[in-house]
């Protein structure tokens, strides 16, 4: 399987230094991160929400290495939600946050990143929008749920993500799926051990199901993360049998892939929103998207031979 060696490439540093130098890579990377500022931003975000579409943000960057680089990504985001104060769009554009972004990882990490992440949510919050806090590897969950709690007490419309190839995920499910809650819920996009999470592709598949008829059964409000038709098919009749409306969900893809599919869904009448990212910090977002789709490699490869 590749995706255990694309995410091992998305760690090293040779890597990194190889692929950004290529010609090709900004064409490439352009596909899946339309922008470096919030300036580049702002048309995509008119663009999309013109066509029906809702979004959610992301500014890129996950090496944070002082508690200075995670302020400024801190400062970042609140440069984005002035941005949204004045396009007045409501939650139709909220935002996904990585705490290790926000300095989880640093020396008091899980303190410094509530106190980075908490303005973000108080800003998003007066704007009438809200956060998503994304799931990151399995040692950094614990940290981020009960960020996520604490969050909630005050801005319970913050949501967060689980991750269906995670045995541990079927109890977060049946914990979160409560009333007010969000939860997005994806396959997967890191390199688990074996001890954590299920390897194959079927496994996984079989677990998103059972995960998101969980989350369908339960009180809160379910986003399904996924590009796989089959998986959406499902969630669609899942949601008829728990009597759900169709502003009861919704569907989220991310920006670049399978474009058509989220003006269909759209033109059904449900909830699509794309994970649209954005920023120059952008190597390891990069690399998960071909890590999480055989076609997406394609797609880099063939461009690098026809172009490099």
């Amino acid at each position: 399987m590749l995706g255990p060696v694309i995410l091992a490439a998305s760690r090293s540093d040779r890597m990194r230094r190889l692929i950004s130098a290529a010609p090709v890579t900004k064409q490439v990377v352009d596909r899946f991160i339309p922008g470096e500022t919030v300036d580049d931003i702002v048309p995509i975000i008119a663009e999309l929400t013109a066509k029906g579409l809702q979004l959610t943000m992301d500014v890129v960057g996950e090496d944070i290495t002082t508690p200075e680089q995670a302020a400024a990504a801190r400062d970042a985001y609140l440069a984005l939600v002035d941005h949204l104060k004045d396009l007045e769009l409501g939650d139709r554009v909220e935002m996904s946050v990585k705490l290790s972004m926000f300095g989880q990882a640093l020396p008091g990490g899980h303190e410094l990143a509530l106190a980075n992440v908490r303005p973000v949510v108080e800003a998003a919050a007066a704007i009438g929008t809200t956060v998503t806090l994304d799931a990151e590897d399995h040692t950094t969950l614990d940290s981020m749920f009960a960020i996520h709690e604490e969050l909630r007490k005050d801005y319970p419309q913050t949501g967060c993500v689980i991750q269906a190839y995670l045995f541990r995920t079927e109890a977060d499910a049946r914990r979160l799926a409560a009333a007010g809650s969000r939860v997005r819920l994806v396959k997967g996009a890191y390199k688990e051990p074996a001890e954590v999470a299920y390897q194959q592709k079927h496994e996984i598949d079989k677990a998103y199901v059972r995960v998101l008829k969980t989350l369908m059964e339960g009180e809160g409000y379910p986003m399904i993360g996924s590009h796989d038709p089959r998986l959406i098919s499902i969630a669609q009749e899942l949601a008829h049998r728990a009597g759900r409306k169709l502003d009861e969900y919704e569907f989220q893809m991310l920006y670049g892939i399978r474009g058509d599919e989220h003006l269909r869904l759209a033109a059904e009448g449900h909830r699509m929103r794309v994970y649209t990212a954005y920023g120059t910090d952008w190597y390891g977002y990069f690399m998960r998207r071909l890590a999480e789709k055989p076609a997406n490699l394609q797609f880099f490869v063939r461009s690098m031979i026809t172009k490099g």
